[in-house]
């Protein structure tokens, strides 16, 4: 069995890993690389291997910088099965449709500029078209049901507790009479938060191949979650300014509304418009309610709380589907929270409200969400005077807030913890830490070899290795 690294190697996205089992090939995850425009663009269009090769793929979760250039591998010639939980069949197919829709819409927006300019017009990586033949590849699979996704490897699902349907996953090798289990964590969650089951574990592990995204750092509490809201809240109020939350459509949207939810019926929310700008999310929090299989406790039981019984909308709270109403946000006199996708403001409605308020000293923009080097959302974040939006420089003079306790990935000591579990028969051989800054997976790499007492690699975008 070989193993090579072609994405989230060295960095937060474009996960994607490939495996080869004899003659047989299949990929973990093919997530969109997100980063610098050119550098971006040119290494989602130019996939590392030949895409008819691949017999399989076998997805973690529908988070586009790990589903999104799917559509690139079908594109391409892949024409095998994409294996993945019944939910994230269901986020990730409207994920790419919304993703390839962003794209036209941001190409064309751009190309009017370049024309005018002089300059060769920009084409979007894929169409809707090649989004909806690969949808037709997605073969759903329950938690805890064996799969498999090539000859001579079994697979299974288990709950990654980071998304909703998102999944942590082993496949069992069986060459020369023996088995060799090999776990891909995919982005692992945290315990203990609201909506999502806690991530469960793959145990009996040989090698792992396991995310490090916060291997350096532990999150705030959780506590502080509603104490930064009401700040963030009443400062608009009292500034008469907009306050501009970043958010992943999936996720990310939804906890942040529950949040709301839980300070308004608390009566700690001030009474303003609330907007929910992005048909992804609404469309995406609709999913959430026939998921039911994802849930915690917790989240269950708000859903038949008779005094509550929608724990992710609220009077003052409006869902925005059209690009009309969109425009009409930003139109809007007076206090407002506006809740846009992207997360990382790499794409979507969102740089349309940053172009028209970045520059307003009563803005607030809150970040509640992990920023990868050189995307907007990281220029922002880092206090950078001047950022790019849409092909124009627009001065920054909005305050920029953050709050990590709203993040979906474990910290360090979740993931050591997770590690741990791993190891339980004492197989473990080698770990390979992907999907973190080069800060974080070092650091991660010296606390796992000082509390596991394992062999620990940090892959190169490119590097192979023969595990069998």
């Amino acid at each position: 069995m070989k193993l090579q690294f072609w994405g989230a190697a060295g960095t937060v996205t474009g996960s994607m890993h490939l495996v080869q089992v004899g003659d047989r090939r299949l990929v973990l995850d093919c997530g969109l690389y997100q980063g610098r425009r050119k550098e971006t663009f040119e290494r989602n269009r130019q996939l590392p291997f030949d895409a008819a090769t691949v017999d399989a793929v076998v997805l973690s979760h529908a988070h586009i910088d790990h589903c999104g250039r799917l559509p690139c591998l079908v594109r391409a010639g892949f024409r095998g099965p994409i294996y993945c939980t019944d939910a994230t069949r269901d986020v990730a197919g409207r994920m790419l449709l919304d993703s390839a829709k962003i794209q036209a819409s941001d190409v064309k927006y751009v190309n009017k500029r370049r024309r005018r300019e002089k300059q060769q017009p920009f084409e979007p990586l894929y169409s809707q078209r090649d989004v909806a033949a690969t949808i037709e590849r997605f073969v759903p699979v329950d938690y805890e049901r064996s799969f498999d996704p090539v000859e001579g490897v079994r697979g299974i699902f288990r709950d990654a507790g980071h998304m909703l349907g998102s999944a942590s996953v082993a496949l069992d090798v069986s060459t020369n009479g023996r088995s060799t289990r090999l776990v891909f964590s995919g982005d692992i969650g945290r315990h203990d938060t609201p909506i999502l089951k806690d991530p469960a574990v793959l145990p009996d592990a040989d090698f792992v191949i396991m995310e490090s995204t916060y291997g350096d750092r532990l999150h705030d509490e959780r506590s502080r979650i509603h104490e930064i809201l009401k700040d963030v809240v009443e400062h608009a109020v009292e500034n008469n300014g907009k306050l501009i939350i970043p958010a992943f459509s999936v996720g990310r949207t939804q906890e942040v509304v529950y949040n709301l939810n839980q300070l308004w019926n608390d009566g700690q929310l001030p009474a303003l418009p609330i907007f929910v700008d992005s048909p992804l999310a609404v469309d995406a929090t609709d999913i959430y309610r026939v998921h039911p299989e994802c849930f915690d406790e917790e989240m269950i039981d708000a859903l038949y709380d008779e005094t509550d019984r929608d724990p992710l909308g609220f009077r003052n709270m409006q869902y925005v589907r059209s690009s009309s109403e969109s425009k009409k946000i930003n139109e809007l006199k007076g206090p407002a929270v506006i809740i846009s996708a992207s997360g990382m403001c790499e794409g979507g409605r969102i740089l349309h409200h940053l172009r028209q308020h970045i520059g307003d000293p009563t803005t607030t923009i809150l970040f509640a969400g992990y920023q990868a080097h050189n995307t907007l959302g990281r220029k922002i974040l880092d206090k950078m005077e001047e950022v790019p939006i849409l092909g124009r420089r627009y001065r920054v003079r909005a305050r920029v807030e953050r709050i990590e306790g709203l993040s979906a990935h474990a910290d360090r000591n979740g993931l050591i913890s997770w590690a741990k579990e791993t190891q339980q028969a004492g197989r473990l051989k080698k770990i390979f830490l992907v999907h973190g800054e080069p800060e974080a997976a070092a650091s991660l790499a010296e606390g796992l070899t000082d509390q596991l007492g394992v062999d620990v690699e940090i892959p190169t975008r490119g590097e192979q290795f023969d595990l069998i």
